[in-house]
């Protein structure tokens, strides 16, 4: 299976309402974004993969910080390459309103620990995460390129899409959540997304998981 592009957008406005009986959950930094990280095990291996090209907004001077990491591979997991951008940019001068940009962009994932168990050979040629914010609220936007190896993935991927990853037997190896989105209790209009999160189940002989893509941003002051 091979798709040329999915991509897709979320957004969240402050508001001031939350249900008293929802859980407290920690606000989210000002901008931050990561290519991808990964921590797994197969018996007595550990592999585990550092978030890759990290950056983190400066929310009080205008300009652009970087980070950029590069190519890793591990038994079963190669990843190419890895680059982010985290932007502050002054939109009113005389009163300091800002808006923010988050974005990291990966290649060449490729997943092979699931080939012995019978499984498929996973492959992302390109993906990209963006986390942008102004006073209003904020917004996050995905996109992946150059997919193989997913065989029966929608064309359009619903928010928390879960998928199942199986051997030629129908056992589930593992489990796939795309544009995994959380947001505050209380709202405040951040909000922080995980693009993809393939985690290990048993009949893969693997534990653990790896994450392509995380973005947070929240509100401008």
């Amino acid at each position: 299976m091979h798709k040329s592009l999915i991509a897709g957008a979320v957004i969240a406005v402050a508001v001031a309402s939350a249900s008293p009986a929802s859980p407290a959950l920690a606000s989210n930094p000002p901008g931050t974004a990561s290519a991808g990280s990964a921590d797994f095990a197969k018996a007595d291996q550990t592999f585990k993969v550092e978030p890759l090209a990290v950056c983190d907004v400066n929310p009080d001077q205008a300009g652009t910080v970087t980070g950029s990491s590069p190519a890793v591979s591990r038994s079963g997991l190669k990843i190419g390459e890895t680059s982010s951008t985290c932007t502050t940019e002054v939109v009113n001068q005389e009163e300091f309103i800002t808006r923010t940009k988050s974005v990291a962009v990966g290649r060449a994932f490729e997943l092979s620990a699931l080939v012995a168990a019978k499984g498929p050979r996973l492959k992302i040629g390109e993906w990209k995460i963006t986390c942008e914010a102004t006073q209003e609220g904020t917004s996050a936007g995905w996109e992946l390129k150059g997919m193989s190896g997913w065989t029966g993935l929608p064309q359009q991927i619903p928010s928390g899409y879960v998928y199942e990853i199986k051997s030629a037997g129908g056992a589930v190896l593992a489990k796939a959540k795309f544009t995994d989105t959380v947001f505050p209790v209380p709202n405040d209009g951040s909000l922080s997304m995980t693009l993809l999160k393939i985690t290990f189940e048993p009949p893969s002989g693997h534990t653990g998981s790896i994450t392509v893509g995380t973005t947070a941003c929240t509100p401008t002051p």
